[in-house]
């Protein structure tokens, strides 16, 4: 059975999120505000959760899914260095929308799709998605739209999309922004643009001058 609960205020909030952490444990999705678009989560680290939340979106495995945090802290479980660059960019972008593809733990025991051992995380600003977070740890979160729909702003839009393929909904009312975050891979020796979305190049390059637009 699909659950839906108003998060706009603590009473809704607290039941919808021990709702949703008994769904992300029992391998289930759930959706979930961020401060870019709604999202479609499931554990990071359960493979056929995150299958399953490819099939909800019609997404194949070569468009692997996003993994967001709670705490910068949280980055430790999945990589195991980063460059000075990257460190300087959370310090200055994070909780907000910029995406950092980052080298993964080679011992990670997961299955995000095609990821060629890289892993895009992101700390959301969005105190429902980081209190979810963590409670759950790491997820993996696409944003919760059909693959070639438009990117929900609402949860109404998101239920429209993904109905009871989804076990919670968080409904926080609309999200700040339709922007998608931007994309930083920090694998190589000077950082790339690979999207460009919430934050813009400009201020990228004041923390990394050397930033490459791809």
């Amino acid at each position: 059975m699909t659950l839906r609960f108003d998060c706009s205020d603590s009473a809704g909030r607290a039941p919808g999120l021990r709702a949703a952490v008994s769904a992300v444990r029992r391998g289930e999705l759930v959706v979930l505000p961020t401060d870019t678009v709604y999202g479609l989560g499931a554990d990071a680290f359960s493979p056929a959760a995150v299958a399953r939340l490819l099939g909800a979106k019609g997404r194949g495995r070569q468009m692997p899914s996003p993994v967001l945090v709670g705490s910068p802290g949280d980055l430790g479980l999945l990589v195991d260095e980063l460059p000075p660059a990257a460190r300087e960019l959370m310090a200055e972008f994070w909780p907000g929308g910029l995406t950092l593809v980052a080298r993964h733990r080679p011992s990670l025991d997961w299955d995000l799709g095609e990821t060629n051992g890289t892993v895009a995380v992101r700390m959301p600003a969005h105190p429902v998605a980081v209190e979810l977070l963590l409670e759950t740890g790491p997820l993996a979160v696409s944003s919760a739209n059909l693959t070639g729909q438009p990117s929900p702003q609402d949860c109404a839009a998101a239920l429209g999309m993904l109905g009871d393929s989804v076990a919670v909904y968080l409904d926080a009312g609309p999200t700040p922004a339709a922007v998608p975050s931007s994309i930083v891979d920090v694998t190589g020796p000077a950082p790339v643009l690979l999207r460009a979305g919430a934050v813009t190049a400009e201020q990228l390059r004041k923390v990394v001058p050397d930033l490459v637009e791809r």
